[in-house]
């Protein structure tokens, strides 16, 4: 068999880039025997069903979708009635990186609101959360969050619980958009509910494809009144698999309780642990001396590290190694950490980018 990429070299653009955990690989082979009745009618999928109950309580529901932009339209259409509104920080992947889809597909409005750290607090809720009756207003009856945001900072419980309280104060409901839950539970070293059904979240967008999956989200009803129609919303939205198993068969080699806690928490703390070690091999060239101009543009909380770079210096560096432009305008970037980054990825990284901005900052090449 011929491989079309060369394994040893890693990237930091984004942990959509890693490959899939072999133990989801062996899931997915181990479900491809024999016949299971299609679109959730499979021993996999009644199994996820008790899986995801042991993480988020008995009184949820559990629905896999192919992708997280799905998981988020169908959620939150199932939350809402077609005059209602969405409250979200103006970062959300929902209103950014989403191609409208929450509008023009779910025919959503999003009310933004600008967060320094892409965090929302019942104080910046309030900015939008207003105008019911008011028949020219679109009706704010979600508040949608992101854990851990876009900006790789991590909600604490009692962060979201203010929020949660907040929203339902005013009867609006909580969304949040778990496409990196594992990472901000892993980096809060807490247990999934704790960040979710615990602390007031009505409805769960669950990511497993930057945990290590092919592919597969999944919606987590926490709270029945909260949502409606997303059986009918999933298949009308194109969400519905017919061979459901293998979606299930992926989660459950995410989630099944195991070694330390599981392979959702594993892969996530790996990954974690990686941009840690990645930022501080980098403050400390700082604190030597050794990376001029380099500096930290966000906290890194999770696993991301924001950074900003002298003027030429990422486009070098990105000849051999991909990752983004996050502000492209003052030099600042995002490196992401997958499960399968190593050590020695992070140090190869490191010695790059020490290069380069030594390379930046001689006089020969500043002319």
């Amino acid at each position: 068999m011929i491989s079309l990429h060369d394994s040893t070299v890693r990237g930091f653009a984004s942990d959509n880039y890693a490959g899939v955990h072999p133990e989801v690989l062996d899931a997915l082979a181990a479900a491809n025997g024999g016949h299971q009745v299609a679109y959730g009618g499979d021993d996999y999928s009644r199994r996820l069903d008790e899986v995801f109950v042991e993480h988020f309580g008995p009184d949820i529901a559990v629905f896999p979708v192919f992708n997280g932009t799905g998981a988020n339209v169908v959620g939150l259409q199932s939350m809402l009635p077609r005059w209602g509104a969405v409250v979200c920080a103006s970062t959300a992947h929902i209103n950014g990186d989403e191609g409208g889809a929450p509008e023009r597909v779910g025919g959503i409005k999003l009310l933004t609101v600008d967060s320094p750290d892409g965090k929302l607090t019942p104080e910046l809720i309030d900015r939008e959360a207003y105008g019911w009756g008011d028949e020219h207003r679109a009706q704010p009856l979600v508040v949608s969050i992101t854990q851990s945001t876009e900006l790789g900072t991590v909600y604490t419980p009692d962060e979201i619980r203010a929020v949660a309280d907040h929203a339902h104060g005013y009867g609006m409901r909580l969304h949040v958009d778990g496409a990196r839950i594992a990472n901000a539970a892993a980096a809060l070293d807490l247990p999934l509910r704790a960040i979710t059904t615990d602390v007031g979240v009505d409805v769960l967008s669950f990511g497993g494809t930057k945990n290590g999956l092919i592919f597969g989200e999944a919606i987590v009803v926490l709270d029945p009144s909260a949502s409606e129609g997303i059986t009918y919303l999933r298949k009308l939205d194109m969400q519905l698999a017919s061979k459901m198993r293998f979606g299930a068969a992926q989660l459950l080699a995410l989630l099944e309780p195991g070694e330390d806690r599981g392979l959702w928490f594993r892969s996530a703390s790996h990954a974690n642990s990686m941009a840690s070690r990645l930022r501080s091999s980098l403050e400390a060239l700082v604190d030597a001396g050794d990376a001029p101009g380099l500096g930290f543009s966000r906290p890194t909380q999770a696993n991301a590290v924001f950074a900003t770079l002298p003027a030429g210096v990422a486009d070098r560096l990105r000849e051999r190694f991909r990752f983004y432009d996050w502000d492209a305008s003052r030099g600042e970037v995002r490196w992401m950490c997958s499960f399968d980054t190593t050590e020695a990825d992070v140090e190869k990284f490191v010695e790059a980018i020490r290069t380069e901005l030594a390379r930046a900052d001689s006089p020969i090449w500043q002319g």
